[in-house]
């Protein structure tokens, strides 16, 4: 069964193994966390961050952060989502976000979720959509730049 846990920092060496190469690395972080490869100590950043771990019986298969980007709770926003690469495909991503949601609504009383995933990740923008998370039309779509590519980055948000 999977439940969610606070992150601890021995979970850092587990989850930086998931990012097996650069661009799956910046498909995860958009290099905010810092450059590849990250070092444990920049990744423990995320501990001023809402950071959940997500565990299987003892596993762990998945991670992700909640933050709040405005002064109220009535928004949260997902970030750093990412699954085990040998459990991807079974169901772990979507009931990963489904706990979260659940928690962001029940623990904090948020009203909305929003995240931002890149166009060119499509594991990760079907996941969330198929966890009920919809497009959001912006006048100016987020660009990153990205080893040597302009990568576009789309907003998605779900009502609780």
């Amino acid at each position: 069964m999977l439940r969610l846990r606070p992150y601890h920092i021995k979970d850092a060496e587990t989850i930086l193994s998931w990012a097996k190469d650069e661009k799956a690395f910046y498909k995860w972080t958009a290099g905010v966390l810092g450059t590849y490869p990250l070092s444990l100590e920049q990744f423990h950043s995320v501990s001023d961050l809402m950071a959940f771990t997500a565990i299987d019986d003892n596993d762990v298969v998945g991670f992700f952060t909640m933050r709040r980007p405005t002064a109220s709770f009535d928004e949260l926003r997902f970030g750093f989502v990412i699954v085990d690469a040998n459990k991807r495909g079974k169901g772990y991503g979507k009931q990963m976000l489904q706990l979260g949601l659940l928690y962001a609504k029940e623990i904090f009383g948020a009203k909305k979720v929003t995240l931002g995933v890149f166009r060119n990740n499509n594991p990760a923008y079907y996941c969330y959509k198929t966890t009920g998370f919809q497009d959001v039309a912006l006048d100016e779509m987020e660009k990153y730049q990205v080893l040597g590519e302009e990568w576009d980055c789309l907003e998605l948000e779900i009502q609780l």
